[in-house]
């Protein structure tokens, strides 16, 4: 079961919401939510704390991840909207992404069920370490530009659209790796190992990133490992994966939400000067590898070693999770032809043009598409994004 992409660590089954203010109004006055209550970090137990928690992400108009006390807290929530059901996960989203362009692929699954033999298309294979069914699904909710809901003492309103996922996840917390995997990349060009972020215990955290430093070991001199980092629910996790998991990692890839949690500070993605800064002190600071590519709604960039050896990847990377942000899950080999005719947004070229001038041969910088639809997809551009950089790797 040898594949030149394997991807990993874990999917999972999601529920997509939609989108419906009237409804979060609704759960604003039956929980008597107002303004102070609102907290990203509140600890998420009930359906008010999630709630709390959700429209303090609305108000500071960004996106992001949290833990939740239990999957019954999520999936109630999730039944007070209409959603979709579908398959998610930094590897499996980004392998039915490419599987669209035919190219096929391998994904690690830690957890499988009925949902996921049902919508995992034939041209992506897998191994799952699980032993039993189980269904724990990643309830995620997005917003648009313009989304406002009703408190009891005001309203909060979003300027940009963006997402917001909610996860307990056992299977992926825990993250067994299959004894399969070694052998899996024998003959791998490219390998993504992703997920590291909902464990929640050191002592195993530590345990699969031995197994996996160790299984690396197999792989051609010449793969490129791609480590795709995430919304950490632990701080203290975060540092051990920065400490440990190192030695084969070829690139270290975030968003921009991500990259700003790790300096602690908010970042103009159109500022040179900041946006300079914040590479360098990534890059000296916290990353595992001796590339950062940095994916963002105005540009992506990779930074540090040899970076233009990824220009075309970050172009590919960038027109497929446009097609996905216009087209959501059933876009076309046509309607990406159409997305990659597009002009560049104008501010995310300035900045290309800027900061390749600052930084020279250190970086290279692709603006985004100019995309416009009144119904854009936020799930997942990030997973999207992986896979087409990968999938031009070896192209």
């Amino acid at each position: 079961m040898n594949h030149q992409l394997v991807l990993g660590l874990g999917g999972c089954v999601d529920f997509e919401l939609d989108w419906d203010a009237d409804v979060l109004a609704d759960l604003a006055r039956e929980h008597h939510i107002g303004l102070a209550d609102l907290d990203i970090a509140v600890p998420i137990q009930d359906e008010r704390s999630l709630v709390c928690s959700l429209l303090g992400f609305l108000a500071a108009d960004q996106g992001g991840e949290r833990f939740v006390g239990s999957s019954e807290v999520a999936i109630a929530f999730a039944e007070r909207f209409r959603y979709k059901v579908s398959l998610g996960g930094t590897c499996v989203r980004a392998a039915m992404a490419i599987a669209k362009l035919g190219v096929p692929s391998l994904v690690h699954l830690v957890s499988i069920d009925d949902n996921v033999r049902r919508l995992l298309p034939s041209n992506v294979s897998y191994l799952c370490s699980a032993e039993a069914d189980t269904l724990d699904p990643h309830v995620i909710v997005q917003f648009p530009a313009g989304a406002s809901v009703a408190l009891v003492d005001g309203e909060v309103r979003a300027t940009h659209p963006n997402r917001i996922i909610f996860v307990n996840d056992p299977p992926n917390r825990d993250l067994v790796l299959s004894d399969d995997l070694p052998e899996a990349l024998v003959d791998a060009r490219a390998f993504l190992p992703a997920g590291f972020n909902v464990m929640s215990d050191a002592g195993l955290l530590r345990q699969r990133i031995t197994f996996l430093n160790a299984a690396m070991r197999k792989l051609p001199d010449e793969a490129v490992v791609f480590y795709e980092d995430s919304g950490f629910h632990q701080q203290e996790l975060r540092d051990i994966v920065s400490r440990e998991f190192s030695g084969r990692i070829d690139v270290h890839s975030l968003n921009e939400d991500e990259l700003q949690a790790y300096l602690g500070r908010r970042i103009d993605l159109l500022d040179v000067a900041q946006v300079k800064q914040a590479l360098a002190d990534f890059f000296h600071g916290f990353s595992i590898a001796p590339t950062v590519v940095v994916h963002t709604k105005y540009w992506a960039l990779a930074f540090g070693k040899q970076p233009r050896r990824y220009c075309d990847a970050l172009a590919a990377a960038i027109d497929l999770a446009g097609v996905r942000y216009w087209r959501g899950d059933d876009f076309t080999v046509d309607d990406l032809a159409a997305v990659a005719a597009l002009p560049v947004r104008p501010d995310g070229q300035r900045f290309a043009v800027q900061v390749s001038a600052e930084l020279a041969e250190a970086v290279c910088c692709v603006p985004t598409r100019l995309i416009e639809t009144d119904t854009p997809t936020t799930i997942g551009l990030g997973d999207t994004f992986v896979g087409g950089f990968l999938a031009a790797l070896i192209d």
